[in-house]
């Protein structure tokens, strides 16, 4: 049964991200929806551009969890004066890290699409989109090290407001620039990634005026960040980042194997992946959430409690992403037409989006105890399995099953599938053992 007063604590912190959060998606399937309109090249070129995008930030994305373990703890312990230091260490970090590698991923852009996908149609859409992406590199890495500090804080509504602004101006920017409107010139593929760029940094300077005005009490850039807080930010965010870096390095692996397939599959499985996210985004909500309240609990030496928030949070994650699969499970022709104009396409994606939609409520479990972990500050357990299921069992499965045994993207999706509940009973073991409680941040 659901608490009223625990659910209502998690909903105030984690309603905003969730918001934010469907606010990406929207956008993401906005963005979809548009490219689609260029042909399945494009959108298989943007799908694999994202995941190669992602993997190339991962590093510096992993500082989010970081942030947030180490500043929901400091609020536990009533050290609010002190709350903002592991941001500003997280900041500095970044500043050093971004630069450069800004301009070395932006020179290699072609031979990275390349490696994973020599179709010359997907490298000619894809290449402009992804250097368009690393464009924003410093911004996007900047906007979630901003996400763990806001939810770590209860200031969750600042991320929303920053990206409902963001996100809505991303729709307009991008519709301009993909297809030439108001005397644009037609941009295409690097339109789209343009955009995305433009509004997440739009997102970062409305985060540091709020920093500036709502947190100076809270250490909000007063000075440098000491050694030791730095040290400790990279003993918590180095698990975290490199789980981020192989979790997005095996997305952007297996879309080398769909794409082994066949182009077609590759945009069937870019559209199902967007779809998920409807429900997943919640669940990673959800579980921002739920680890701001386990790292307080923690803070305030009440293992008990932050047990029980983690259940809690599930709750509500699984009842949200039942609610949301359910017309993707009964109209699947009518959503995917949407997205998709070739008939093929739909036929082939049809059958594996509904049995991920069927499954994805137990996912959601994962995905919460996944997060909550992260924020007790448990990250090398939670990187530790999630590279072994992802790279040692799933992606060694997905390549026989398509490319080597030739069974399509369905029988792929089936071993996704099953991978991603093998990771939910490993979380819930996780989180079930307690060792989390002991960690220090």
């Amino acid at each position: 049964m659901l608490d009223k007063k625990r659910s209502k604590a998690i909903l105030a912190i984690a309603l905003p991200i969730i918001g934010g959060m469907v606010s990406q998606n929207i956008l993401n399937l906005v963005d979809t929806a548009m490219v689609g309109r260029l042909g399945a090249p494009a959108l298989a070129a943007v799908g694999l551009g994202g995941f190669l995008n992602y993997m190339c930030v991962a590093f510096l994305l992993g500082l989010s969890a970081g942030v947030q373990a180490m500043v929901s703890r400091r609020i536990g312990e009533s050290k609010e004066s002190q709350a903002a230091y592991p941001l500003n260490a997280a900041l500095l970090l970044i500043l050093i890290a971004a630069v450069p590698m800004t301009v070395l991923l932006y020179l290699i852009s072609p031979h990275l699409i390349s490696w994973f996908n020599p179709d010359p149609l997907v490298m000619e859409q894809g290449t402009p989109y992804l250097q368009a992406r690393f464009l924003g590199l410093i911004s996007l890495a900047v906007h979630f090290s901003f996400r763990g500090y806001w939810s770590a804080i209860n200031m969750t509504k600042v991320y929303l407001k920053a990206l409902l602004f963001a996100h809505s101006s991303n729709i307009a920017i991008s519709y301009v620039l993909i297809f030439g409107k108001l005397g644009m010139p037609a941009l295409g593929t690097f339109g789209a990634g343009l955009g995305t760029s433009i509004s997440i940094t739009l997102a970062v300077f409305y985060y540091f005026y709020c920093g500036f005005k709502h947190t100076r009490g809270y250490g909000f850039m007063e000075n440098l960040p000491t050694k030791a807080t730095v040290r400790q930010m990279i003993k918590t965010s180095v698990p975290s980042s490199i789980q981020q870096f192989f979790f997005a390095a095996g997305f952007a692996a297996l879309y080398w194997i769909i794409g082994q397939v066949g182009t077609q599959e590759l945009a069937g499985a870019n559209v199902i992946i967007n779809l998920m996210l409807v429900g997943l985004l919640p669940a990673m909500g959800f579980g921002l959430g739920g680890a701001t309240l386990v790292g307080q609990a923690l803070g305030r030496k009440e293992i008990d409690a932050a047990h029980l928030w983690g259940w809690d949070t599930v709750k509500l994650a699984c009842l949200t992403a039942a609610v949301l699969m359910i017309p993707v499970v009964l109209f699947p022709d009518l959503i995917l037409s949407v997205f998709l104009t070739d008939q093929a396409v739909i036929e082939i994606t049809r059958l594996p989006l509904q049995l991920a939609g069927i499954t994805l409520g137990v996912e959601c479990i994962g995905i919460v105890l996944f997060n909550t972990l992260n924020g007790a500050g448990d990250t090398t357990r939670t990187m530790k399995i999630s590279f072994a299921l992802q790279w040692i069992m799933f992606l060694p499965l997905a390549w026989l099953l398509g490319p080597y045994w030739g069974m399509g993207l369905t029988a792929i999706w089936i071993g996704q599938i099953i991978y991603r509940l093998i990771f939910t009973l490993a979380m819930i073991y996780f989180w079930q053992d307690r060792k989390w409680s002991t960690i220090e941040v």
